[in-house]
């Protein structure tokens, strides 16, 4: 126990060092300013080259995304995820240590030429994503979660980021043995990061982008913005298009769906007026909607006994 309270300790102060010399010390791998970058580059491509002529600049929940970045991003990795993920993973590596494993690494890829391993990494974690997001719009208990990101109203680059901290834990738990297993370093997790969060980025930009030929292998504004249509067809019950970075997947399993123009489309998810607007209310909503859906189940079995 002595050791787990020593990394819950060590990952606070840790991170906080670690987050002072980000915004302090610049350089080439500085997670702070490629991510502040990127999204300055995205959102001056939204301004020169709107798609949506008519959206503002500083659209609906601008603001509220642009704290989003910062939170999800920063601030839930100080407050507590940090020192979590930290204690998990040491409680994983206890367990293989007891169940005489030293490590899980099935498959080296160190040998292979750079650019090799940031494309197998790039596409491992694209499909582990796009798994993870089909299940979120399928499971109706991740989709309570997942609702917080398809509140948005008006698409910009920021709604990238517009999404419940519950995410951040579920995507990295579920990617982490796949990834281990294959034993990349954090170099090549840095780059093919920052090149998801780019593609993020311009999937949610008001730029009317398909990429042409390339639409059918990367995913892009074109394609996502019908991912976040209000109005789903009856054949497509639990939403479509997931990709994250690659559409490649949606085209292979049947889940891709672009019927037209979705410049205009509105967006959002059935019942979302009812929905909190407000970082705070979003952040708790999750958690209330589980609450009432029990106390429906409770009241259910109530009737049933009368």
């Amino acid at each position: 126990m002595e050791k787990y309270l020593k990394i819950i300790a060590d990952s606070f102060t840790g991170y906080f060092s670690y987050l002072v010399q980000e915004i302090s010390d610049p350089s080439w791998t500085n997670y702070f300013y490629w991510l502040t970058g990127l999204s300055i580059l995205v959102w001056l491509l939204e301004v020169l080259i709107p798609w949506r002529k008519e959206q503002k600049v500083i659209r609906r929940g601008f603001w509220l995304d642009s704290f989003y970045i910062f939170f999800n991003f920063f601030l839930f990795s100080l407050i507590g995820y940090n020192a979590l993920s930290n204690v998990g993973v040491e409680l994983f590596n206890d367990l293989l240590h007891f169940s005489g494993i030293e490590n899980i690494v099935a498959f080296h890829v160190q040998n292979f030429p750079v650019w090799a391993q940031l494309a197998i990494m790039f596409v491992i974690a694209d499909f582990i994503q796009w798994n993870i997001h089909r299940q979120l719009h399928r499971q109706p208990w991740l989709w309570e979660f997942h609702k917080v990101h398809h509140s948005v109203k008006e698409m910009g680059f920021a709604a990238q980021f517009r999404f419940h901290f519950m995410e951040t834990i579920i995507y990295k738990t579920l990617q982490y043995i796949p990834l281990a297993m294959i034993g990349f370093g954090i170099q090549q997790f840095f780059v093919v990061h920052m090149l998801s969060v780019f593609i993020g980025h311009l999937n949610h930009a008001n730029l009317g982008w398909d990429y042409g030929i390339f639409g059918y292998i990367f995913n892009n504004p074109k394609m996502h913005i019908w991912h976040h249509s209000k109005e789903l067809p009856e054949h497509r019950p639990n939403g479509m298009n997931y990709g994250i970075s690659l559409s490649i997947w949606d085209y292979l399993f049947g889940t891709a769906y672009i019927p037209q123009n979705g410049k205009d489309l509105k967006l959002g998810f059935e019942g979302d007026q009812d929905f909190p607007e407000d970082f705070k209310g979003q952040l708790i909503q999750p958690f209330r909607s589980k609450k009432q859906s029990e106390k429906s189940k409770d009241y259910s079995n109530d009737y049933k006994t009368i």
